[in-house]
C-alpha cells in the first residue's frame, strides 16, 4: 500500500481490513509523517500517555492487524526521527502522511485473529488460535 500526503494511515488500514475482509496480517512500513502520535502505556491508569511529533520520518513501523468485537484492531509500534536525527518511538496512536509518501507492506495470514481485554494486566492482548 502506498499512501500520500494527508492520508490517515490507521484509518486506511482499517478500511482495507473491512473492504478485503482480511482475517489477520503483519504490517511493516516507512515514510514521511506530517503528524505522528506515540503513546506509552500507563498500567496504573490503563491508558496511554500520548505525545505528538510533526514533520518526521518513520524509520520503521511494525504491527499486527486483528479484530476485536467485530471491528478492526490495529496494534502497531514505530520509530520516527526528525531533521536533527533524534529518534522517538512507541505505540502508534495516530499517523498522518506528510509531504511525500508512506509505504506499508501487508502480509495477510489465513487465520482470523482476535484481541481481547485482559483484566489481569489491564490491556488488550492478541489471542492465538489452537494450532491442533
Amino acid at each position: 500500500m502506498v499512501l500520500r500526503q494527508g492520508d490517515d494511515v490507521l484509518a486506511r488500514l482499517e478500511a482495507l481490513m473491512l473492504e478485503k475482509d482480511i482475517p489477520s496480517a503483519s504490517i511493516q512500513g516507512m515514510g514521511f509523517a506530517g503528524l505522528v502520535r506515540f503513546g506509552f502505556f500507563d498500567f496504573e491508569r490503563s491508558d496511554f500517555q500520548p505525545r505528538d511529533f510533526a514533520d518526521m520520518e518513520i524509520t520503521g513501523l511494525v504491527g499486527t492487524l486483528a479484530w476485536k468485537k467485530g471491528k478492526p484492531a490495529i496494534h502497531a509500534h514505530a520509530t520516527a526521527s526528525g531533521r536533527d536525527f533524534q529518534a522517538f518511538g512507541g505505540h502508534l496512536l495516530a499517523l498522518t502522511v506528510g509531504r511525500g509518501s508512506f509505504e506499508v507492506t501487508i502480509t495477510v495470514h489465513d487465520r482470523r485473529l482476535q484481541r481481547q481485554h485482559d483484566e489481569s494486566i489491564g490491556a488488550n492482548i492478541l489471542l492465538l488460535p489452537d494450532m491442533d
